[in-house]
């Protein structure tokens, strides 16, 4: 019976327990009611902000752009402007936002300064490179369109944007390469299209017993006759070196930048029409194999 009795009063407490926290949820809903429909249309208000911020932020983004273009800027100096802008706008909005949730801005810019150090060195990598945006932007060792090759890890592409952190190149087979302008202002790299004008230069070997003379006037016509050549700029034929089995002959013409590869593959397969039907031979490597006959040796 005492088992019973203490079991029917630990139930009634329980019960009692269980409808005291019911009644108290109910009143604690009831109190936080006005509290809870603030913060729901507080957070109604910040989706609208944001979704009408993001349109503002992205207006000005597109007229700045167009005003940059206008005033004649490259367009890597445009992108990375534009990119400065993107974060700041942004960072603004956020800190618009947190403010309408009641949370003080300015206390959050003190602990930002206060912590700047630790800050700065976990940044040093993004602050590095925003850097080396900056220097590639004044030096301009490429702007967009050039085509470069960054000699470190040998990444090679066509500059197609110039962003805060980061330049994109895209590659002849339309990959993309995103490379961290730091590294590029720090590394050497080699810029293909930096100037207006190259020079084509390819070699080819003929036999040792071939007129050069006539080789060398054969190449010259050939020169003559190409679209891509600058005929004000000074061409050359002559003799690169003598190999192993063959004589080298070298062939040199200014081009545009932008016909290198087709005046290049046009000269080659030029010279190879023009040598053949001259009829002068093109060396190519082969093997001689002598084979001795050992058969008196073995009969005797």
């Amino acid at each position: 019976m005492c088992l019973l009795s203490s079991l029917n009063i630990d139930t009634d407490k329980l019960k009692q327990t269980q409808k005291f926290s019911f009644d108290d949820i109910k009143e604690w809903f009831s109190d936080k009611t006005p509290a809870i429909t603030a913060f729901i249309v507080k957070v109604i208000i910040a989706i609208i902000v944001i979704l009408i911020a993001i349109r503002i932020i992205k207006f000005i983004r597109k007229v700045v752009t167009k005003s940059l273009t206008k005033a004649g800027l490259e367009q890597g100096v445009i992108q990375f402007l534009d990119s400065v802008i993107k974060i700041v706008l942004y960072i603004v909005l956020l800190l618009a936002v947190l403010n309408q949730f009641g949370v003080q801005t300015t206390s959050i810019v003190a602990v930002l300064g206060s912590a700047g150090l630790a800050i700065g060195l976990a940044l040093q990598g993004s602050l590095a490179n925003f850097a080396g945006g900056v220097l590639i932007l004044i030096l301009k060792p490429f702007v967009v369109g050039d085509y470069i090759l960054e000699d470190t890890q040998k990444n090679e592409g066509f500059v197609s944007e110039i962003s805060i952190f980061y330049t994109r190149l895209r590659t002849v087979d339309n990959k993309i390469i995103v490379i961290p302008n730091g590294t590029l202002a720090n590394a050497s790299l080699t810029n293909y299209t930096g100037q207006k004008k190259r020079i084509v230069d390819v070699t080819v070997g003929i036999a040792y017993n071939s007129d050069v003379k006539k080789a060398k006037a054969v190449l010259e016509n050939t020169l003559n006759k190409q679209p891509y050549v600058l005929v004000d700029e000074e061409h050359k034929v002559f003799v690169s070196e003598l190999g192993a089995s063959a004589i080298i002959m070298g062939v040199r013409m200014w081009v545009l930048t932008e016909n290198y590869w087709p005046a290049r593959w046009a000269l080659i397969e030029s010279i190879r029409d023009e040598l053949v039907e001259n009829n002068i031979e093109i060396a190519y490597d082969h093997l001689d194999i002598t084979v001795k006959n050992e058969e008196n040796t073995l009969d005797g």
